[in-house]
């Protein structure tokens, strides 16, 4: 029998998995063949720590030793916000939440020279952001939980049942036992405490879309920065000589292989469109992710309240990568009883039992 069994192969479950190697055996289920597949693997992943809800923020905040020590996960990128005509308000709100320096809209045009001068009226920067190295990311967690335990592939649970000792996972053909069962399923995280008969929390799954596009001819895009429409109506992130490029939507949906609708990227590419001088000449792909939120947005992390060995790791709604670092570290610290250096506030905003 295991110490700890975990069920999902995003970054949510390898982070978590090779925090809980430091204290037993491990093993780590992933229904698809490969690791991150769904969200994970969809990810236009940047590190900051200034975005999102306080405890996003907190744990991010928490997670930037890791990631500034880790060979090779991040790489200089910078973020910036830019308002259009009737959006100062908006880019103001955006500026003061994410602890931005405002700046001319000259100096964005030096950092993006393909927007328009006539339609971008204010911008906001930090520095601060870098690109996560995703796969190495993932491959580096993963390192860690086979040092003790295993991963196993092509695994899709059919059945849990709850045993005097801890958890029986049928799984790929196999049986699996461990003391405590880890719930990273990501959309599907809700789904596996309903066949572990507990209460599922009400996660909703939302659909993210991306287009990579052509980089505007006779531009090299890899020095800009992320970019984002006020409010966050909208991302450009520069992407191996491409751009990738969202209308940040955020559709509620349910659990799937999700893929890109048409009509919301042509959205996406048309509001960047209209904050540029240059249009879009060729789509070169795309795809879409499922970002899971809690009902309230903030993570879950933790034992349930119902029964202390499922531990749940679920709706990180979009900040999986930015965060894992400070997340696992937190879901370890709850399951082998040592005391957080996070905020009360912190621990009490992912706690599951604020479900209960």
């Amino acid at each position: 029998m295991d110490d700890f069994l975990i069920i999902g192969g995003g970054i949510a479950g390898v982070s978590a998995g090779a925090r809980l190697a430091e204290f037993g055996r491990v093993t780590l289920l992933e229904a698809e063949t490969a690791l991150a597949y769904h969200a994970s693997g969809r990810s236009a992943a940047l590190y900051v720590h200034e975005h999102g809800p306080h405890a996003t923020v907190a744990l991010a905040r928490a997670s930037k030793d890791d990631f500034l020590s880790a060979e090779g996960w991040l790489s200089p990128r910078g973020v910036m916000f830019i308002a259009g005509a009737g959006e100062e308000e908006t880019l103001a709100r955006n500026i003061a939440d994410y602890r931005l320096t405002p700046i001319s809209v000259d100096e964005a045009r030096q950092k993006v020279p393909v927007l328009d001068p006539a339609r971008v009226v204010a911008a906001g920067w930090d520095e601060e952001a870098w690109d996560i190295d995703t796969d190495r990311m993932i491959q580096s967690y993963a390192r860690a939980v086979r040092a003790n335990g295993q991963i196993v592939t092509g695994a899709k649970v059919e059945k849990i049942r709850r045993t005097a000792q801890g958890w029986q996972v049928e799984a790929g053909g196999a049986t699996h036992e461990a003391r405590v069962l880890v719930n990273a399923a990501g959309a599907w995280a809700d789904a596996v405490a309903r066949m572990a008969g507990l209460a599922p929390i009400g996660l909703v799954p939302k659909r993210r879309s991306i287009a990579r596009v052509a980089a505007p001819e006779g531009f090299d895009p890899s020095p800009w920065p992320m970019t984002f429409g006020a409010g966050e109506s909208w991302y450009m992130k520069p992407d191996a000589g491409a751009l990738l490029i969202s209308p940040a939507d955020a559709e509620p949906t349910t659990p799937h292989d999700a893929w890109a609708d048409d009509m919301v990227l042509a959205e996406g590419i048309a509001r960047w469109e209209d904050r540029v001088t240059t249009p879009v000449t060729r789509m070169i792909a795309n795809w879409a992710g499922l970002r899971t939120f809690a009902p309230d947005g903030n993570v879950v992390l933790g034992p349930a309240p119902q029964d202390d060995a499922f531990v749940w790791c679920a709706g990180q709604g979009g900040f999986g990568f930015l965060t894992a670092p400070g997340a696992s570290r937190l879901v370890a610290d709850r399951v082998t009883g040592r005391q957080s250096a996070l905020d009360a506030r912190t621990l009490s905003e992912t706690d599951p039992a604020r479900f209960a």
